[in-house]
């Protein structure tokens, strides 16, 4: 059973997510907040397997909220999700930073917000479609930040794998590419991930596009 909390200060959003969610088998939603501290306290009660987030609410804003999640190492397992009305802004973007596994449009179709909480219980990224990974990579690029640090603790191998995953690539794909078995295509992502403080693969993506790594043009190379 997929345990889902809902974070938004809408009533009818939550609720409409609600009725949606709670007709699937295996998914539950075990609570609702209005507002990001609501939520943050609500995820340490129940420890959900996703936390679907608004960005914009008041008293404590999902990239807030996101951060502490992701920040608490008793909340380590639960995978949040962003919501928003506009796609990928700088407001999502920041909270991919802070830690979220993805994002969503509140407005998407019934069987892909279905899919995508199933993909972030997983532990997966929801960063695979080509217009996210374009919209991060043209952001990106538009960013007058300096690149992180960091890169220099990858390995020549790491480094590809890291790519790689930013391209969208599960580790079944990585291994085809590169020629090496699952197993180890894991071994590399993970150790890329651990080296560079990763949570997830999302923020391994981020960072890629941040470093240079990657670039919205090499990024989308056959895609």
């Amino acid at each position: 059973m997929i345990r889902v909390l809902l974070v938004d200060d809408q009533a009818l959003i939550r609720g409409g997510f609600r009725a949606l969610l709670e007709i699937e088998d295996d998914i539950e939603v075990v609570a609702e907040a209005a507002n990001g501290e609501e939520g943050v306290a609500l995820a340490l009660e129940h420890r959900p397997d996703v936390a679907l987030v608004d960005i914009q609410m008041p008293v404590m804003d999902g990239i807030e909220a996101t951060r502490l999640i992701a920040a608490d190492e008793r909340l380590s397992d639960v995978h949040v999700v962003i919501l928003t009305n506009y796609g990928l802004d700088e407001y999502v973007f920041n909270a991919l930073r802070a830690g979220a596994c993805g994002f969503m449009v509140k407005d998407t179709e019934p069987a892909d917000l279905l899919q995508g909480v199933r993909v972030a219980a997983r532990g997966d990224a929801l960063l695979s479609p080509t217009i996210t990974r374009r919209l991060i990579g043209e952001y990106v690029a538009r960013r007058p930040e300096p690149a992180p640090e960091g890169i220099e603790v990858l390995t020549n191998r790491e480094r590809e794998v890291t790519a790689l995953v930013a391209r969208g690539l599960s580790n079944d794909e990585i291994a085809a590419h590169m020629v090496i078995s699952p197993a180890t295509a894991k071994t590399h992502v993970s150790r890329a991930m651990n080296k560079l403080h990763a949570r997830d693969r999302a923020q391994l993506v981020v960072f890629a596009y941040e470093s240079g790594l990657v670039t919205p043009r090499r990024g989308l190379e056959g895609r």
